[in-house]
């Protein structure tokens, strides 16, 4: 079968830097969901794709560095309704070895129209236009790239080790605007700061080590969503010897729940 080979450069929406806020100081690597988004985007553009995605999982083997990487999709199986893809994401390094610093697995699928119904319950919010937008660091580049607006659940008031619920809800959208696709939804699945922060306040250093979306929409429905907001609701079931999970839900305005997450975090104590 087929591999579809991409090379990418620089993306500067990937990148942490400086101390602005505290808490950003102690993320392990870049942010997740845009390289995980680059990741499924070579899965988007294989010429042999079927249908769309209904479940993609990444493993973050290594932090990526600041320059070129290389993204490799190839689809292992295709059945009449499913396909199984392998991504995987390399670097060079500057002794000129290369090694992965991504793997993944994707589900496409050709969806047919069926019942369908939804158990998950939209929390009960302000509206997006009704609450201020988080602060947001000028030296942090990921964060400039998303409008946040929290209803409940935001990085503790002071960092003093006092402990609360792992429960965060807020309002997102990409910023500037864009049309929501399969890329972008997996990107603001992982918008979430990491519950750790949240349970305990202690700027304690992170890292997702895994992290699977499982996708409730298709394309017409994320089309309808267009540039408009998500409610997400994020949480934790379990801080455990150096890791913890993290599960989140997000709904677009109208209330249809387009995408929920989980993935598993490393924390440094």
């Amino acid at each position: 079968m087929a591999a579809t080979v991409h090379e990418h450069g620089r993306e500067s929406t990937r990148h942490w830097q400086g101390r602005t806020h505290p808490a950003y100081a102690n993320m392990v690597g870049p942010f997740g969901g845009i390289t995980a988004a680059q990741a499924l985007q070579a899965v988007m553009q294989h010429p042999e794709r079927l249908g769309e995605p209904i479940s993609f999982t990444v493993n973050f083997a290594a932090a990526l560095s600041d320059g070129a990487f290389r993204v490799e999709s190839r689809p292992v199986r295709t059945n009449r309704s499913t396909q199984h893809w392998v991504v995987s994401i390399s670097q060079t390094d500057p002794a000129g070895v290369e090694s992965v610093v991504l793997t993944a697995t994707a589900v496409t699928a050709a969806r047919r129209t069926t019942w369908s119904a939804a158990d998950a319950v939209m929390p009960a919010v302000p509206a997006p236009g009704s609450i201020a937008g988080s602060s947001r660091p000028a030296r942090v580049a990921w964060f400039q790239r998303y409008d946040m607006r929290p209803c409940s659940g935001d990085f503790p008031a002071d960092w003093n080790g006092a402990e609360a619920d792992s429960v965060s809800r807020l309002w997102m959208r990409d910023d500037p605007p864009r049309p929501l696709d399969f890329c972008s939804l997996t990107a603001l699945a992982d918008v979430f700061f990491p519950r750790v922060w949240r349970r305990r306040a202690l700027m304690t250093p992170v890292g997702t080590v895994s992290m699977t979306v499982y996708f409730h929409a298709g394309a017409a429905e994320l089309a309808a969503t267009g540039e408009g907001y998500l409610l997400g609701q994020a949480r934790a079931q379990s801080f455990f010897n150096g890791f913890f999970d993290q599960s989140a839900e997000l709904w677009n305005e109208a209330g249809d729940l387009l995408a929920t997450t989980h993935q598993i975090v490393y924390f440094k104590e």
